[in-house]
């Protein structure tokens, strides 16, 4: 687990003193990603640079990595869970290793099989191969997104690096499409980011940039539905044998491995079969002191049941808002889910006792557990109206009065699925980001993102195409993105072993049915976890990581956040009147606009920090020393 930043040079030429500083200086700004070692590489063609968080091969991981007499060189973040049988495959052909890492392994399949090498891969990964001899660069990413990637081309020639903020320049515009969606999705959604000319690479790709030729990219892997039927009992029989193989992989570590533990099924499967390879397993939980919004209770019972220990972490509104501007840092692009701050404290605290952690995401997207992926079962008679007359539903549902009982049905039942769902989250409506932005342009309309997406899924079951909008947009853009950016904060490495190949493929065999069953989601997967979590959790209403922002923003955030308003400089962006008006009539009790507030808020914050440059970025960077309240179980 590391970052690390390249550049491929638009000349031919080594970088003199003071060129070679300032690429240092972008390397030591993702510090926080490899707090172990740094390392260089340079030829008169590219640089690299990179920083070592080390898990694998303590002692002879180091990177740049180079090989085949120096023809090859690399850099690489993340882990690669199967590389002990690619190694034994490739030494039965007669290949030697110098180092017991995984970045060797990838090295050496590349030198044998070129692109073809990502396929096989089986973890989390970005990474750069230069191959000194062809004057090529390749770059790739994971299959899900789990790892980030960003690049930029400039007169410098293409750079590209583990954060964003590696990238940028004095010089940064926004982004005027990226800005639009964000007010929607509460995010940036892929491939683009919030500054110009700064672009991601999208999960499952590669790419090939040749000398003085244009950088294409490729996609190796999509996701995709082919539904077997099966028996319940084989079912969970698959679903158990991939996860317990999953979660053994993602504890091959030569460092303490650790577990996050909500009071939800996920990290619980995930702590259950984890124990089994390692029996004095810790897990680490937060909560907040607001009632209702804590699962710490839950998550060290179910760890009582389990015999791990567990140490939580409760939260104040105060400490909360104190460490937002160092977050909102980390993330590089504005990302309005509230979780963010909690698993900023829980990889804070994890970090105290582990380098490693274990956790839940992917579950939901893979196996269909989010309330929303039930609603096309309860508007299953809407398929039977005529179309006529269900344009008639449509105008009856547009003059009901708002909070008439039905409209909301009627509404949902009469529009197409690709006009009404874009994924897990949706807060302005195009009307209100009209009269919210000032230069609001009607070609960025949000559909624009996901669109295309449903043209590649359109003859699936509508189920299928939720989960499916989900993995390439809501779980890259926000669960994975907050995830990478929490824990490296901390230079914390964070797996995910629902998002594992062999447990994909069981996961898209699985039908509808037994995804949405017996008033539940994530039917078959609650099955699989029959016995082996404890049964207080396994039918538990789900709850992530409640944030009481709803409350706080009436009371004791309201100050904090009515001067944020006031002192951004962001009025020639946005309209503060209908801003401040969200803000009046949540306090009062009229709507509760908290997410949308929120929205606007985080991107005002990132907007003081990246734009107006009104925070040291020294401080925001420094690690955080605060003493914890935390309480061991």
């Amino acid at each position: 687990m590391c970052g690390f930043i390249g550049l491929l040079k638009a000349e031919t030429k080594w970088l003199d003193e003071s060129e070679r500083k300032e690429f240092e200086n972008r390397n030591n700004l993702i510090h926080h990603r490899g707090p172990d070692d740094d390392g260089y590489y340079e030829d008169e063609h590219i640089i690299f640079g990179f920083r070592r968080l080390s898990i694998i091969d303590v002692q002879s991981g180091q990177q740049p990595f180079t090989y085949h007499d120096d023809r090859y060189c690399m850099v690489f973040n993340g882990e690669i869970y199967n590389y002990l049988e690619l190694k034994a495959a490739l030494e039965k052909q007669g290949m030697t290793f110098s180092t017991d890492s995984d970045t060797e392994v990838i090295i050496a399949m590349f030198s044998q099989k070129g692109v073809d090498t990502f396929r096989e891969l089986r973890g989390m990964f970005a990474l750069l191969i230069w191959d000194k001899e062809e004057q090529c660069l390749y770059g790739a990413r994971d299959m899900f997104g789990i790892k980030p990637f960003y690049y930029k081309e400039s007169e410098e020639g293409v750079y590209f690096a583990s954060e964003k903020k590696s990238l940028l320049t004095e010089s940064e515009q926004i982004d005027q499409e990226a800005f639009q969606h964000y007010f929607t999705y509460q995010y940036v959604p892929e491939p683009i980011s919030m500054n110009e000319d700064i672009s991601k690479l999208e999960s499952g790709s590669y790419f090939i940039k040749a000398k003085d030729r244009q950088l294409v990219s490729y996609r190796y892997f999509q996701p995709d539905f082919k539904v077997k039927h099966y028996e319940n009992k084989d079912w969970i029989e698959r679903i158990q044998t991939a996860l317990d193989q999953s979660v053994a992989m993602h504890m091959r570590s030569d460092v303490p491995v650790g577990s996050f533990l909500s009071g939800g099924i996920d990290s619980s499967f995930i702590v259950a079969l984890a124990k089994r390879y390692h029996p004095n397993i810790k897990t680490f939980s937060v909560g907040f002191e607001q009632n209702g919004y804590s699962e710490i209770d839950v998550a060290q019972e179910t760890a009582d049941r389990l015999g791990v220990e567990n140490y939580a972490y409760m939260i104040s509104p105060e400490e909360y808002v104190a460490k937002l501007p160092k977050i909102i840092w980390h993330l590089d692009d504005p990302l309005a889910d509230p979780a963010c701050v909690p698993l900023y404290f829980v990889a804070r605290e994890a970090k105290k006792h582990v380098t490693v952690v274990l956790s839940g995401e992917g579950a939901d997207e893979l196996f269909g557990g989010y309330n929303i992926y039930r609603e096309p079962e309860s508007l299953r008679v809407f398929e039977s109206i005529p179309a006529p007359a269900k344009d008639l539903l449509a105008r009856v549902a547009d003059v009901l009065p708002e909070g008439v009982k039905g409209k909301s049905f009627l509404a949902r039942g009469t529009t197409p699925i690709r006009q009404r769902y874009i994924g897990n989250a949706k807060m302005f409506e195009e009307e209100e980001k009209q009269s919210m932005l000032r230069n609001y342009r009607k070609e960025y309309y949000y559909q624009k993102v996901t669109a295309p997406l449903y043209d590649q899924i359109d003859h699936e079951h509508s189920v299928h195409q939720m989960q499916y909008i989900d993995m390439q947009t809501w779980l890259k853009g926000d669960i994975l993105l907050k995830a990478d950016k929490m824990t490296m904060a901390h230079g914390l490495e964070l797996r995910v072993p629902f998002l594992d190949k062999e447990v994909f493929n069981v996961a898209r065999e699985i039908p509808v049915s037994k995804k949405i069953a017996n008033g539940t989601t994530k039917h078959i997967l609650r099955e699989a976890a029959s016995g082996i979590v404890p049964d207080h959790v396994l039918n538990r209403k789900k709850l992530g990581f409640p944030v009481p922002i709803r409350h706080w923003l009436k009371n004791e955030l309201y100050e904090w956040a009515k001067n944020l308003i006031q002192e951004s400089a962001t009025d020639h962006l946005l309209e503060k009147h209908v801003i401040f008006n969200l803000l009046e009539e949540h306090c009062k009790g009229k709507k509760d606009n908290s997410r949308k507030l929120w929205t606007v808020l985080m991107f005002m914050l990132w907007h003081q920090i990246y734009i107006e440059k009104r925070f040291d970025i020294s401080e925001l960077q420094g690690e955080d020393r605060t003493e914890s309240k935390l309480v061991h179980i």
